[in-house]
């Protein structure tokens, strides 16, 4: 089972908002993203799982973390 952990994001926006992450925030320390090496959509095929997006992301501290999108919401969340 995935834990989601509520976090706060800052992203660029071009031609749509919040078209990808730029850092995030966790226990009080902010994380600027390196590196997005995937992304990946989870569509409304399945009602009980929300539609969102997915971002696994290289962060200045050098690891890899996964990102959600809760797009129904607007609310993002570190995945464990």
């Amino acid at each position: 089972m995935i834990n989601l952990i509520p976090i706060k994001v800052k992203c660029y926006s071009g031609y749509k908002a919040d078209e990808y992450p730029k850092s995030f925030d966790l226990d009080d320390k902010v994380f600027e993203i390196a590196d997005i090496t995937d992304r990946w959509y989870q569509g409304a095929n399945n009602p009980e799982w929300p539609v969102s997006n997915y971002f696994k992301v290289i962060a200045s501290d050098r690891k890899e973390y996964i990102l959600k999108h809760d797009l129904e919401k607007d609310k993002w969340y570190l995945c464990q």
